[in-house]
């Protein structure tokens, strides 16, 4: 079994989390092929927008419980073992915004713990109606701490921490609401829909939303002065893109822009 299926189309790379016998839990083996698929892609230009779906009844159930209690065996008790996971998943989850391409993930089922923390990882996500997010290992006695740093980054404070605290779901149109997901599909047309978002996207200038990306991300650590003198150049170096200057051309002649890429 293919734990990690890759179908590209039209400049879509569709990556499925192919493990619905433990609802595509963020294995030791899950882990290292998202790295490797995530280092592929980043040198790829021939995608320009990738999905993140889950195959079976659910997106991403978090951390495989049953592998972190083997790690508890080793003579530190698992000390250097869950140092090294937990690296290891933050480093996947870091790939997805230094990706040139958006990644958007497409939710079904439930998305926790770390499932939740990919999804606020990705640029973008579409959920089918019914999907329930969760940050829920307080309920187990383990803080989500470390999907508290992208829950946080894309919720309102308050929000996340009564999340993290009481370990509750929230439904999907609540997770709309706080800024957890761009939009809710019916589960029967959330693919068809995650797509179209994807060739919307897709079929924007390459090296406009490759710049535009890392600038969207680099600029929010930045104070508002800092941010302005960024953007200043990455706008510059945009607008010396030949195929930026077509498009302009394009639009003032009112025809159809001819992008070499």
């Amino acid at each position: 079994m293919t734990l990690l299926r890759r179908d590209d189309k039209d400049g879509i790379a569709h990556l499925t989390m192919n493990s619905p016998a433990n609802l595509n839990a963020l294995s030791d083996a899950m882990l290292a092929a998202l790295k490797q698929e995530f280092a592929r892609l980043a040198d790829d230009r021939s995608v320009r927008v990738v999905i993140l779906s889950g195959e079976g009844k659910a997106f991403c159930a978090g951390h495989d419980l049953k592998e972190m209690t083997r790690g508890r065996q080793a003579e530190d008790g698992g000390a250097a073992y869950f140092a090294d996971l937990f690296r290891r998943c933050s480093e996947v989850m870091l790939a997805i915004p230094r990706l040139p391409q958006p990644v958007i993930a497409q939710v079904h089922g439930i998305a926790t713990a770390a499932g939740c923390q990919l999804v606020a990882s990705c640029d973008m996500a579409v959920a089918a109606e019914g999907t329930r997010f969760g940050v829920n290992g307080v309920n187990i006695g383990l803080f989500c701490s470390t999907p508290m740093v992208a829950l946080s980054r894309n919720i309102a404070r308050k929000q996340a921490f009564e999340m993290l605290t009481t370990g509750a779901f929230i439904e999907a149109g609540r997770a709309r609401e706080l800024g957890l997901i761009n939009r809710l599909a019916p589960p029967e047309t959330l693919a068809e829909e995650t797509r179209a978002l994807a060739e919307t996207v897709a079929g924007k200038l390459g090296s406009a939303v490759r710049i535009g990306k890392r600038a969207f991300y680099d600029q929010l650590e930045m104070t508002t002065e800092q941010a302005y003198a960024f953007a200043g150049e990455a706008m510059v170096e945009n607008m010396l893109d030949r195929d930026t200057e077509e498009g302009i051309a394009a639009f003032l002649e009112k025809r159809p822009p001819a992008w070499s890429q």
